[in-house]
């Protein structure tokens, strides 16, 4: 015991002293009679009884209270915040959005923005060429289908798109138009081109599937009409019956769409060999594929002897009494070149006038083609800035190809926190957002969503706020929002199972703040519409909770400081443990997680966060004064240099215990066993210390906030540093980590390549040309510097990101810095298209 304690178990003896009953002596027994006695010791053990029953009833009321509040802590991961939701809950609020092409993990599909939507979409393949046992059935977005190039040309985000994907042997296009009328969401038309890549290969087949489908739990009818239902084949023999067997239409009906009509129409009934239809049920979407193959039957006709690879027309299980289909094929197999029309029809749309195909579809897609080019060039500027043709054409494409990533999902993540056994599920709600990547990402990730939406907001700001609406309406009562959205069977079935749960200590950098910050700086309130004011104003109560989780549960030890959750205490296959939440993965942290790291991104984060709250505060007259406050704690040089400025190294680092000593080793394999992996070696023992031995991305936070003087000594050496070869610079952009650093490009385990080791990523590299930008026109004693770099890193990303779409037909996740060869997936026409910006050079 301690001293105090000692004290304390004195005072209490001295007490039970004073206070013990008075000891009756001899005499005083006498006065008592014997009934007195024995009452008394009845009345001594009630009230000994009497203590115990409520000493249990506390002890039981404790323990009662402590299950109840251990459930009301259990629950709070998956309960939403109560505040209004931000999104706008109609589909007539925002009409023209309502049916587009989001489905984006697909090569073509569209949808509704229906939580059970109807969903279409497309699958190929060429019989000529198809090995036996493999068609090479096109459908889903897939690397490793390898085609030469796809993507969107030209998109909108509200009418049209028309997208270009390079097969082996062919080249399809892709497009739709959509047309606003009736009470559903109006029509659309969507048209599939397909032409031969070589002369030679005219007149080759191709097989096109375009079918229609439920989301999950969708409810609705389908039903198929017969292309030869309606025909008369009395004079017609049985080679040319065959290209009849197909559908004209699907009848339908679903809740939210009323009745509706989808009709099939081929340009050039001589290039039409065969067609057929599927009607089926389908457990789930991401089955389609499955299901369609199952239903494939090798035909023959029994005059010409020709053989078809053919849908099987109404196949239902035996015990299928109703025989509904909720999953319905048209097929057409056709020479080269083939098309066709898909035209969606709302039977409450009454006056809609000619039919959305032919020349009426070209004319109206025309004009919507047109209209895009002029607004493009008055948002960028390209022309005007002397690009070429051929560059602007990429450009185009890049930001199509975002907008026309963006998807409608809905469904429920599963969560975790500290608190519950087992994930739970969070609840049903939607989600529209933008994706990373059509073949590797297609779905919401958080920290992502704020660098697409740098862009976005520039084309179409109704397009961000509502994108933004939706992130925020998925936060929790404490303020926390899945940094990874996984949601429907479509994207469920694309996701190994260790990345599905989302934990509620690892947040996401809040980059939507950048995209407030850009959309809403040096911007006077008398410029923004009132509809941004009212969204600004829903917003509000979910920016303060998310700030707050944000400023309290990443909290450091001391004030100012803060750290990222999640990093593994107890790894030892990992080299340093990663830390996923930063957005960095394998960024090298402090070599031994602590409680008391300092992690220099996450502060200027917070930083960033609360400039932007003060901002917003002021524009919509809400009580912004603790977050400006904060913000002018958070950005004071002073106090940033004393926390995460090395002397030593001169630079801006993270703080932690660390040891710079640390290796990959094999153990000794013992006889008979599999080899083992490789574990943690440590030769040198970690030191409370900065982590100043590693240079790279995390180091330039203070400069990409902008929070530096313009007359400070460790800015000027920043610049100085920036510059350096044998650190971060290349002639493709800035590498991830220096050189000089020990775990550049290192393995985390053997098994898990460098991700954030050296690479060149271009949202990092984009912030850091904002920078620059900035510091090139505020006046100091860095300005010139500031400016030629600026000018050399913008061209060397330019040049590099347009060198290897030539060179490979794509823009990728992240470039070699060694080559700067493009690697990681592809397409990745997420925060890597923020080479827009730098060539428009619109930064706010």
């Amino acid at each position: 015991m301690t001293g105090g304690n000692k004290k304390l178990h004195v005072i209490g003896a001295s007490e039970t002293k004073k206070n013990r009953p008075k000891v009756l002596k001899s005499s005083d027994h006498s006065t008592h009679s014997h009934n007195q006695g024995v009452s008394t010791l009845n009345i001594s053990r009630k009230q000994h009884n009497g203590s115990l029953y409520t000493g249990v009833g506390v002890i039981a009321i404790s323990v009662v209270s402590w299950f109840v509040y251990q459930g009301y802590l259990e629950t709070r991961v998956n309960s939403p915040l109560t505040e209004n939701k931000v999104a706008f809950p109609s589909i007539h609020d925002f009409p023209e959005r309502y049916w587009g092409s989001f489905r984006p993990g697909v090569y073509f599909g569209m949808k509704s923005r229906d939580t059970h939507s109807l969903l279409a979409g497309l699958m190929w393949f060429m019989p000529d060429v198809a090995a036996a046992g493999n068609l090479n059935l096109r459908h889903l977005c897939d690397q490793g289908d390898n085609l030469e190039q796809y993507g969107w040309k030209e998109h909108d985000g509200r009418n049209f798109g028309v997208q270009v994907i390079i097969d082996k042997f062919i080249q399809l296009e892709t497009s739709f138009v959509t047309k606003l009328g009736g009470n559903h969401g109006g029509d659309w038309t969507a048209r599939i081109q397909v032409e031969p890549r070589m002369k030679e290969l005219k007149g080759q087949q191709v097989t096109l599937y375009f079918y229609l489908t439920l989301d999950d739990n969708g409810k609705g009818l389908l039903q198929p009409i017969r292309m030869i239902d309606n025909m008369d084949t009395s004079g017609m023999d049985a080679s040319e019956s065959v290209k009849f067997l197909g559908l004209s239409a699907v009848h339908g009906h679903t809740e939210k769409l009323g009745d509706f009509r989808v009709s099939f129409h081929h340009a050039n009934q001589q290039s039409i060999v065969h067609t057929a239809f599927l009607s089926t049920t389908v457990a789930s979407p991401h089955l389609v594929k499955d299901a369609l193959q199952s239903g494939l039957r090798l035909m023959e006709d029994k005059r010409s002897k020709e053989r078809h690879i053919s849908l099987a027309g109404a196949l239902f299980a035996k015990e299928d009494n109703l025989k509904q289909p909720n999953f319905v094929v048209h097929q057409v197999t056709g020479k080269l070149p083939l098309q066709l029309e898909i035209v969606y029809e709302s039977n409450s749309f009454a006056e809609r006038g000619i039919l959305l195909r032919g020349e009426v579809y070209d004319a109206l897609l025309q004009k919507y083609r047109e209209q895009f080019r002029i607004q493009f060039e008055n948002k960028f500027r390209l022309n005007e800035k002397g690009f070429s043709e051929e560059e602007q054409d990429f450009a185009k494409s890049a930001m199509s190809n975002l907008v026309g990533g963006i998807g409608y999902f809905y469904g429920s993540s599963k969560v975790q926190s500290v608190h519950n056994k087992e994930p739970v599920p969070y609840w049903n709600a939607p989600l529209y957002t933008a994706v990373p990547s059509r073949s590797f990402f297609p779905r919401g990730f958080l920290w992502d969503e704020g660098f697409h939406n740098l862009i976005i907001s520039q084309w179409d700001r109704e397009i961000s706020f509502d994108i933004m609406a939706h992130w925020f309406d998925l936060m929790n009562v404490e303020g926390w929002i899945p940094r990874e959205q996984i949601l429907g069977s479509e994207a469920r079935a694309r996701v190994p199972d260790e990345f599905v749960v989302q934990r509620n200590n690892q947040g996401n950098p809040p980059t939507f703040f950048l995209v407030l910050d850009a959309m809403f700086k040096n911007r006077p309130v008398r410029d923004i519409s009132t509809l941004e004011l009212e969204q600004l104003n829903r917003m509000w109560p979910r920016l303060v909770s998310w700030y707050n989780w944000f400023n309290t549960s990443l909290h450091g030890s001391e004030p100012g400081t803060y750290y990222w959750r999640g990093r593994d205490t107890a790894s030892v296959r990992e080299l340093n443990p990663k830390s996923l939440s930063s957005g960095l993965d394998d960024y090298p942290r402090a070599s031994h997680p602590t409680t008391y790291e300092r992690h220099l991104d996450l502060r200027c984060w917070i930083t960033l966060a609360a400039k932007v709250m003060a901002s917003i505060a002021d524009i919509i007259g809400r009580e912004g004064r603790k977050y400006h406050e904060t913000f002018v704690f958070l950005s004071n040089n002073e106090l940033l240099n004393a926390q995460h400025w090395s002397e030593k190294a001169k630079r801006y680092a993270d703080y932690g215990l660390h040891s710079s000593n640390v290796t990959l080793r094999r153990p000794k394999s013992i006889a008979g066993q599999p080899k083992p992996d490789k574990i943690r070696w440590v030769s040198e023992e970690p030191t409370p210390r900065f982590v100043d031995d590693t240079f790279g991305y995390v180091s330039l936070f203070p400069l990409i906030v902008e929070i530096l003087q313009p007359d400070s000594p460790q800015l000027g050496q920043l610049l100085q540093d920036l510059r350096n070869p044998n650190l971060l610079w290349t002639k493709y952009g800035l590498r991830s980590l220096s050189k000089t650093s020990p775990l550049y490009n290192k393995r985390n385990t053997e098994h898990d390549p460098p991700y954030w080791r050296g690479p060149i990523w271009i949202n990092v590299n984009y912030l850091v040309a904002r920078a620059l930008h900035h510091y090139s026109v505020v006046e100091g004693p860095h300005q010139t510097r500031a400016l030629l770099l600026y000018n050399e890193l913008r061209e060397n990303l330019i040049t590099n990101v347009l060198r290897e779409y030539r060179k490979t037909g794509y823009i990728w996740e992240q470039y070699n810095d060694a080559n700067g060869a493009g690697q990681g997936c592809r397409p990745f026409t997420g925060w890597s298209t923020l080479v827009l910006p730098l060539m428009s050079e619109t930064y706010v």
